[in-house]
């Protein structure tokens, strides 16, 4: 019943940056750790980042420590990753994904934790 809806993909240069948003409804959204998703050509998805519940924790995957940055604003219901210094090897479909959890410290880094997904939005870094 949880829907979310990516949005802000597009064309970015290599370093250049991109920020992608993704809006909830249907659901608690500040009772939902959620995170960010990818993938690339060819490869299987693979996570980005995550952020818990109150926004005051994360985790990113090693690619992209440094240059991404993941928060949300409960008050409108919306995910952000924003992406800085974009490589090639960044594009990819990116999804936002809710994960429905009692602890609000989870962050977990696995697909299958995550319930809810969207649909996706298009990130293509050129060189």
């Amino acid at each position: 019943q949880v829907q979310l809806v990516e949005s802000g993909g597009g064309l970015a240069q290599t370093g250049a940056s991109l920020r992608v948003s993704c809006v909830a409804s249907g659901g608690t959204f500040s009772t939902y750790t959620m995170g960010w998703f990818r993938q690339g050509p060819g490869k299987g998805r693979e996570f980005v980042a995550a952020v818990t519940w109150r926004g005051d924790k994360t985790r990113y995957a090693d690619s992209v420590k440094g240059r991404f940055t993941i928060s949300r604003d409960n008050a409108k219901n919306t995910l952000y990753l924003q992406m800085n210094s974009l490589k090639p090897e960044d594009t990819a479909v990116y999804y936002c994904a809710a994960h429905r959890t009692p602890f609000p410290d989870s962050l977990p880094t696995l697909n299958g934790a995550y319930a809810y997904w969207g649909r996706g939005t298009q990130v293509t870094v050129s060189s």
